[in-house]
């Protein structure tokens, strides 16, 4: 089922359009910060500088992006977009630390550490990870009380779903990750993957270990699920048509009970992106509607 030269290029590409294990990785040791005043962080995605921000952290340079970044960092230097940061100008700003995701890990860690650069990679790949992610950072910056009321805000919603879905059965999903010209299948692995999975869906592909698969229709179809959810990255307008024009044009897909029934949705992109982010309760509540109307 699955390429995986092709699905590294496009997982690739992904990140490339968005501008948009542990909680963190040190592949290559930040310098430490033994004040405030010495915390030169550099953040290079939306998700990481929207936590440091909920954290009440100031950053020296954050990601260059389409997307609003919270006005805390109005006027912050851009050091470009999060697969490919200009380590020449990253390097300018002599940050004590790099923050990244450990979804980006393979291609970019190599590339701090010829840099010289401290860099740590984030596990923002579920809920939980994240809740972590955003503890550690709370307790590396002496901002623990702020990290806590974040993780206690999303761990109420887990436990209010909980209790929503309990002996409710379980809706099988499929869930489609495109960017412009291309789509893959997200795992349980992925984080929207996680979200349905917290929503009590179960994921058509199970047993997997990486977070997203090139696509089988025909597999897919054999699987037939009650649902398929389409997430729109990069240039959602431009992908949501390419979905449409797949979905009309390849006649398997008018096979799939989804279609059928008339349950296929598209995710909103703002709520559900290709890593954690703090929209998890309004995203929970988004899928709840789609998965028991």
């Amino acid at each position: 089922m699955m390429n995986t030269r092709r699905m590294i290029w496009v997982i690739a590409l992904i990140f490339i359009m968005l501008t948009g294990c542990s909680s963190g990785i040190n592949m290559t040791p930040p310098v430490e910060a033994s004040s405030s005043d010495q915390q030169r962080v550099i953040s290079t995605t939306v998700a990481v500088t929207q936590i440091m921000d909920a954290l009440e952290l100031d950053l020296v340079g954050i990601p260059k992006s389409y997307k609003e970044l919270p006005k805390r960092y109005d006027g912050v230097t851009e050091i470009g977009n999060p697969m490919s940061p200009d380590m020449e100008l990253v390097k300018s700003l002599n940050p004590t630390d790099v923050l990244s995701v450990t979804t980006l890990e393979y291609d970019l860690a190599p590339v701090f550490q010829n840099a010289g650069v401290g860099a740590t990679f984030l596990d923002l790949t579920s809920v939980e990870k994240m809740n972590e992610a955003i503890k550690t950072l709370g307790n590396k910056y002496g901002q623990e009380k702020q990290a806590q009321a974040i993780v206690n805000k999303y761990n109420e919603k887990l436990a209010e779903i909980h209790k929503k879905i309990e002996g409710k059965p379980s809706p099988t999903v499929l869930i489609l990750l495109g960017v412009p010209g291309s789509y893959l299948v997200a795992t349980e692995q992925s984080y929207i993957g996680n979200l349905v999975k917290i929503a009590g869906g179960k994921n058509i592909v199970q047993g997997e270990s990486v977070e997203y698969l090139a696509s089988n229709t025909e597999y897919l179809q054999q699987a037939n699920p009650d649902i398929i959810l389409r997430a729109a990255h990069g240039m959602p307008e431009e992908v949501v048509k390419m979905f449409d024009k797949e979905f009309q044009k390849n006649d398997i897909w008018k096979h799939f009970d989804a279609v059928k029934n008339k349950r296929v949705y598209d995710l909103e992109e703002r709520l559900f992106g290709t890593t954690g982010n703090l929209d998890v309760n309004e995203a929970l509540d988004a899928l709840m509607g789609m998965m028991y109307p």
